[in-house]
């Protein structure tokens, strides 16, 4: 028997028709967990490099992680895995709600999906029942739209929905996927849109088998307690703040051009709370979570939305305009399914291009005078490919600026492999968020920090009591924290190590399906996350009745992360392309930076160029990946490799 996972995936062919539920093998569930981690091995096995990411060979996997679906509080988790036609490299993108255990209690971990229907389609899984339906009806509908008329359709409110909208169908680089309260972000939703399936409905009602239940409901009671009685350190407690001092003196307004100290006052404080409070449905939460970090808002004359943390003032920041204008576009791009942070930097880019001269009156006839009426024009510009250049930005910055030309390729200074990044521009380069920048193939900044906090507490005697309760962390980084003074590098072994600390707990949480918010991204706001490594092999254990320890568990996420950069690598990427923008940071330390490559490539088991080893890799237990890179000519075999200990408090 099964525990906490279904052992079935759903295999569907949208070129043939084809459904197929297929029996998983349990051994890879040991080695890798369940979400993202299987997902990449999926990929690996099915989508070689000699296939383009906008062809029917590529895959787009929706997967539930291992823990969703159990009564483990705050596991939700959906995994979006496929690759990328921005960059042609790996993407997983993650979104909370509802739709993971859904999919769970229909009777299957993943949803595996190839080829390309002839015409719109949407796939209707009812558990054993699934069905590839006409959805001709539904073109041109908004994301939520469609959702609703679904439901409606199929007679049944509780059918949890992921659905694309304009964007995905015109294959705009930016499009989500969105559901529910959440949305699966950075550019899956092309690939969606690519397949011609404009949503999936799902309804569950089957139960799960949990290994250890009594004990299990047990320690969950306990958690959920926990999380709700601790916003301070559980949730995304900046979704409930009407101070945004921090954000708007701190992230980069325009085309992450410059900083505005001195924007924010109590004024305009007082404001935009009360324009926020006056148009407030409910504040809510996903599926098994006692913490409210979703806010659903309603702009007089627009479309409900959902909405939390930055992404109240991205397209704000980024036109240089105030809250309102800001939920007037998401209620716009929330239906036609856009990213909430890459797309207002495209947006802010096209405008730079224009007050450049690049762009034209030609280019752009009739184009408004004003700000906010530039980026509605723009928007619309680029959802409808709208003209050449509705059709270049439609590619995202970096593949605009290519297609424009005449100089726009110097207005393109965000994006990192070919991916907008979170516009945050400082002054000096931090050796640990260079190499989170550099190293990272989550695409995003978010999806790897965390765990470690971004900055030190100033008086030592805090510090100390900070570090006391930090539960979370290993011993070496409660040392190096304590001994890490304000406005000073860490070293450059205290650099490597807290990325590969960073990194790794992501990787976890994809696997497991757990909220960043309450694990991976949670440690850096007070240090007292509900879930870390030490407790949640505890969990896993007793939900799947496999026996796990934190060291085990680091392993599992040390293979998921080598298998992802494998594959990367199996497509092209090498060191040259680690590169964060010139003007990232206004001070540079070039020599430094590339030491800081140096020393993370070593520790990590791979060559000077990033790429794993044979050694390192077959430590792993991935030989199969080894040997395919020997085969193509990537590695030799015969590069020098130390090897590793598997010990969380060894190896950081």
């Amino acid at each position: 028997m099964r525990y906490a996972e279904t052992g079935y995936n759903l295999e569907v062919d949208l070129t043939r028709g084809n459904i197929e539920k297929v029996q998983t093998d349990p051994k890879l569930t040991k080695l890798y967990l369940g979400g993202q981690g299987t997902a990449a091995k999926i990929l690996w096995d099915r989508v070689p490099p000699e296939v383009d990411p906008l062809s029917p060979e590529n895959l787009l996997i929706f997967s539930a992680g291992i823990l969703d679906g159990t009564p483990v509080p705050g596991a939700n988790r959906t995994n979006v895995s496929t690759i990328s036609p921005q960059n042609n490299l790996y993407k997983d993108s993650l979104f909370g709600g509802f739709f993971g255990p859904e999919l769970k209690h229909a009777g299957y971990d993943k949803i595996v999906l190839k080829g390309r229907a002839s015409n719109l389609v949407y796939l209707w899984i009812n558990n054993d029942k699934v069905e590839i339906r006409d959805a001709s009806h539904l073109q041109g509908k908004g994301a939520g739209e469609t959702a609703d008329i679904i439901k409606e359709e199929l007679d049944d409110l509780d059918i949890q929905v992921a659905a694309i909208g304009l964007a995905g169908e015109n294959r705009v680089a930016m499009a989500s996927i969105e559901h529910s309260n959440a949305s699966s972000s950075r550019g899956v939703g092309v690939v969606m849109g690519d397949k011609r399936l404009k949503a999936i409905a799902v309804r569950g009602t089957k139960d799960l088998n949990i290994a250890k239940p009594a004990e299990l409901f047990e320690k969950s009671l306990d958690m959920f307690q926990y999380i709700y009685d601790h916003p301070e350190y559980c949730g995304d407690f900046m979704a409930h703040e009407d101070d945004e001092e921090w954000h708007v003196d701190n992230f980069a307004w325009g085309n992450a051009r410059e900083r505005r100290k001195g924007f924010w006052n109590k004024e305009r404080e007082e404001r935009w709370k009360a324009l926020s409070e006056s148009i407030r449905y409910r504040w809510n939460g996903c599926y098994n979570c006692p913490r409210d970090c979703h806010q659903a808002l309603q702009y007089p004359g627009h479309h409900t939305i959902f909405q939390k943390c930055y992404s109240k003032l991205t397209y704000a920041m980024a036109a240089y305009e105030e809250l309102d204008f800001n939920y007037k576009m998401i209620s716009r791009t929330q239906q036609y399914g856009l990213d909430g942070y890459s797309t207002p930097q495209v947006l802010a880019f096209a405008v730079e291009l224009y007050e450049a001269g690049i762009l034209t009156d030609e280019d752009l006839p009739d184009f408004p005078s004003d700000s906010a009426g530039r980026f509605f024009y723009l928007l619309e510009k680029i959802v409808h490919r709208d003209g050449f250049v509705g059709d270049a930005l439609a590619e995202g910055v970096y593949h605009a600026a290519r297609k424009i030309g005449r100089g726009a390729e110097e207005y393109d200074h965000n994006t990192m492999k070919k991916n907008e990044q979170v516009p945050v521009k400082l002054g000096r380069v931090a050796y640990h968020y260079f190499l989170m920048y550099a190293t990272g193939e989550k695409m995003n900044i978010t999806q790897i920090e965390g765990s470690f906090p971004q900055i030190p507490i100033p008086d030592k005697e805090a510090r100390e009591k900070f570090v006391q309760g930090w539960d979370a962390a290993p011993d070496y980084f409660k040392n190096l924290y304590l001994e890490w003074e304000p406005r000073t590098q860490l070293s450059v072994d205290g650099a490597v190590r807290v990325v590969d600390w960073n990194e790794l707990m992501h990787y976890v949480d994809d696997s497991v399906g757990t909220c960043a918010f309450l694990s991976s991204f949670r440690g850096q706001f007070g240090g007292r996350p509900p879930y870390h490594i030490h407790n949640l092999p505890v969990f896993i254990s007793q939900a799947t009745g496999m026996d796990i320890d934190a060291d085990q568990l680091w392993e599992i996420a040390a293979r998921n992360r080598n298998l992802v950069r494998a594959i990367n690598v199996r497509r092209g990427m090498r060191r040259e392309d680690e590169r964060p923008p010139e003007d990232h940071w206004k001070k540079r330390e070039p020599e430094m930076e590339q030491k800081l490559l140096d020393e993370y490539y070593k520790f990590k088991g791979w060559t000077n160029d990033g790429i794993p080893t044979k050694g390192r890799l077959d430590e792993l237990d991935l030989d199969y990946v080894s040997q395919e890179l020997i085969d193509r000519g990537i590695i030799t075999g015969n590069e020098e490799y130390l090897s590793q200990s598997s010990s969380t408090e060894e190896t950081a």
